[in-house]
């Protein structure tokens, strides 16, 4: 646990009425819609508060990656120390504990010196702002922790921060939610105009103004060891920086895996460390419709499993879960290795292996190639894809494997079956991305194919015909 030095901490009188900011997806200093409504002091009458910034090492969900070298583990680490470096300019700090979330904020209320060190008996916290998140296991969570805070007589307050528009912003006529992505896209940049009318959605949410009212104390941040966790070697994440050129582009260039076409800044997205606002704002400001549509199916994502939890253990049409899959273990095992003997499906899961990252092309043909030519489950390969993906999203990796498949809200016809190799002549014509990642391509060592493409997609249509009489 965090332990905070006497020496560190701010001169503050016992009871001073304390904001705490929860960071889980917004770690960031700036543009941060519930840090900023910290920071201003909500509605406050005291001028004499102060906020306390906190991050908490969610111990169930670390607890079931299967990687102790997670990436995405470091990433948070790394994110968390350069906030730190950037808030102890201010001689302030963020409170990082590693727990039970619940269990944590017991602790927190009940003044417990092992997680609040010297602070302990100093502060008296009065509200607690976070923002809001939209996955079920979050929801559950968040209504714990505000049973929890309100006994206590602290106020609990979500933000939207992870999207432009939520839950019932976007809706049809009769507010029933939309199902299929092009009028959702419609109505979303209707409402944008509209409402950018009378408050610019889009406007930065400024927060370095309010930094004199962080209370100031220094802390140690839980090392990746204690969490039993290490640092992968040698990882490169993807910076925030995206040339002009890829986003004006876009629609030209998102196609063609051997090349970098896309922004690559799903990581980002996903931990808040870059705002969906200045993200929405840059794309209006170059014409970049394509890669702004992009933007919207996250979002449009976000409200499907919003609106319908139960994607997350089945299908978005129930009937799609009567389908009889084969489930072969060894072909699945092949398929995570990219032993399938399809360069193309092999060189993307081999990226993703190596890298965490696959490019949004080649996720199609690979998830495509475990669902409808080898039948396995689509949750078998939706888990192992939020196993590996550095930008690992629940409800985009569950809509996109889901659309694959055909059980989804919107999704492709169940008789469209991806043919691989055409897919490697259309979208990889020089073999260029597939050497780079199957280098025995061409070669006596190269692989024989697992299935045959013809025989597969016969199998598939039977499969999935069945469920249709």
């Amino acid at each position: 646990m965090s332990k905070l030095a006497s020496k560190n901490v701010s001169a503050t009188s016992s009871g001073t009425p304390v904001i705490v900011h929860w960071f889980r997806r917004d770690l960031r200093l700036e543009d941060q819609t519930g840090f900023s409504e910290a920071l201003k002091g909500l509605d406050l009458c005291s001028q004499d508060f102060k906020v306390l910034p906190l991050f908490i090492f969610d111990a169930s969900i670390l607890g079931r990656l299967e990687d102790k070298d997670d990436p995405r583990v470091s990433f948070i680490h790394q994110t968390l120390c350069e906030m730190k470096a950037k808030l102890a300019e201010f001689k302030s700090d963020v409170l990082c504990l590693y727990g039970n979330p619940v269990e944590i904020w017991r602790k927190i209320l009940a003044n417990d010196s092992e997680v609040l060190g010297h602070l302990s008996g100093k502060i008296k916290i009065v509200d607690v702002t976070v923002g809001d998140d939209y996955e079920p296991s979050a929801i559950r969570r968040d209504a714990a922790v505000q049973k929890v805070l309100e006994s206590a007589g602290v106020r609990f307050h979500k933000f939207k921060d992870q999207v432009i528009f939520e839950k019932q912003e976007v809706t049809k006529d009769d507010g029933k939610p939309y199902t299929v992505f092009t009028p959702y896209s419609r109505k979303w940049r209707a409402r944008l105009e509209t409402v950018s009318r009378e408050q610019n959605p889009l406007a930065p949410k400024k927060c370095g103004p309010g930094f004199s009212k962080l209370l100031e104390f220094q802390s140690e941040i839980p090392t990746l060891e204690s969490m039993g966790f290490t640092e992968k070697a040698g990882f490169d994440f993807p910076g925030l920086r995206v040339e002009t050129s890829i986003l004006t582009k876009y629609a030209e260039l998102r196609n063609t895996p051997s090349i970098r076409g896309t922004s690559r800044l799903g990581l980002h997205l996903r931990f808040g460390t870059v705002s969906p606002r200045r993200l929405v704002q840059r794309a209006m400001e170059l014409n970049a419709e394509t890669w702004l549509s992009e933007l919207i199916w996250r979002e449009f994502f976000m409200q499907i499993l919003w609106h319908f939890p139960h994607v997350v253990e089945g299908a978005f049409r129930p009937e799609y879960d009567r389908i009889t899959w084969r489930n072969d273990e060894m072909e699945f095992e092949k398929w995570c290795r990219g032993e399938t003997g399809y360069p193309i499906v092999d060189a993307g899961m081999r990226e993703l292996n190596e890298t965490g990252f696959m490019h949004n092309r080649v996720r199609m043909i690979a998830a495509s190639f475990l669902v409808k030519h080898l039948l396995v489950d689509w949750r078998w390969g939706e888990a192992y894809f939020a196993r590996k993906l550095l930008d690992f999203d629940l409800s985009a990796n569950n809509g996109n494997w889901q659309w694959v498949a055909g059980s989804g809200c919107d999704a492709a016809p169940y008789f469209r079956v991806f043919n691989p190799e055409l897919q490697a002549k259309k979208f990889d014509p020089k073999n260029e991305y597939i050497k780079k990642w199957v280098p025995e391509f061409g070669t006596s060592k190269a692989q024989e194919p697992m299935v045959v493409h013809a025989e597969a997609r016969a199998r598939v249509l039977r499969a999935y015909a069945a469920i249709k009489q």
